[in-house]
Order: structure tokens, then C-alpha cells, then sequence
């Protein structure tokens, strides 16, 4: 199953339309996770036409993003990988440990909020923060996550910086 991972995209003031750079990667998409700050809910709708697509409500979006279904907090099991998904992780430090009480099945934890782009792995989590594909900030590139998963695993987990 590939998956590709987005977060921040904040329509309709930084993501007027989607990307090429992201089209290229939905094109072989067999799932889309959205980490909140969707805003506006055409970006879902939108996204929908490659794969379907699991969103969590971010601090910046509208009363639509819920009514479309992005809860605050959700877990999926993708195939067997066990998946936690929430928008603000809190502070850097002691984050881990955090989602380890938030998520406590979890193997791998998918959240957003900072634009930040992070892939790290503690005490049997993995965490994973996609960045922004249009709000980049102080990162060099707009960013996007892709992730490989098989026979109940995760085989790679990537950040994709985007031109």
C-alpha cells in the first residue's frame, strides 16, 4: 500500500490549486492521510479523486472539515501497521513519550501543526510530521510524506522535499 502523507496545505491561502509536484506523487497513491490545516474542505474533496482519503481536524480549519468526518484523533489499521493520527503533537520535548500515552498501540504516530518536517523512531514509535507541500516556513523546501506499507509493516517511511 502506498500512501501519501500531507499536512498544512491551509486553502485556500497557500493551496489555491493542488501542486503538479503532489499530483505526481496522488497519481500512485493507494491512500491519502491529511495531518489537519486542510481549512477549507475542497482540498479533501479534491484529493479524493486519486485515493481515499483519512483527515484530522487541524487549528485552523473550518466547521466544514468536521461535518466532511476529520475527527480530532484517529487510528486506523492500514493493513495490519497500526496508525495514530493528530494534528498538534505538543512540544518537541518529551513528545514520544506523549504519543506512546496518546496512541498506546500505535506503531507508527502522523501528526502536523509545526510545517516542521520529521521522521523519528523511540522506544518502538515512530513518529511522523510530513511538513507543508505549499506553507514550507523557515524549511528549505515545501515537503510531503510517503509511506510503503506491507504485509502488516512498514517497509519505508519517506520526506519528499518538493520544488
Amino acid at each position: 500500500m502506498r500512501v501519501v502523507v500531507l499536512s498544512d496545505t491551509h486553502s485556500p491561502r497557500r493551496w489555491q490549486r493542488c501542486p503538479a509536484a503532489v499530483v505526481e506523487h496522488l497519481e500512485a497513491a493507494d491512500l491519502i492521510l491529511h495531518a489537519g490545516d486542510v481549512c477549507t474542505v475542497d482540498v479533501l474533496e479534491h484529493l479524493s479523486n486519486w485515493a481515499p482519503v483519512h483527515a484530522v481536524l487541524g487549528n485552523n480549519d473550518l466547521s466544514e472539515v468536521a461535518e466532511w468526518g476529520a475527527p480530532e484523533t484517529l487510528e486506523l489499521d492500514l493493513g495490519g501497521l497500526r496508525v495514530g493520527m493528530i494534528h498538534d503533537s505538543g512540544p518537541a520535548t518529551g513528545r514520544v513519550a506523549r504519543m506512546r500515552r496518546r496512541f498506546p498501540t500505535a506503531d507508527l504516530v502522523v501528526f502536523g501543526h509545526s510545517h516542521i518536517p520529521l521522521d523519528q523512531t523511540e522506544h518502538g514509535l515512530r513518529i511522523f510530521n510530513p511538513g507543508s507541500p505549499t506553507d514550507r516556513r523557515r524549511q528549505p523546501h515545501g515537503t510531503l510524506g510517503l509511506l510503503d506499507i506491507r504485509e502488516g509493516g512498514l517497509v519505508t517511511a519517506r520526506l519528499v522535499p518538493l520544488p
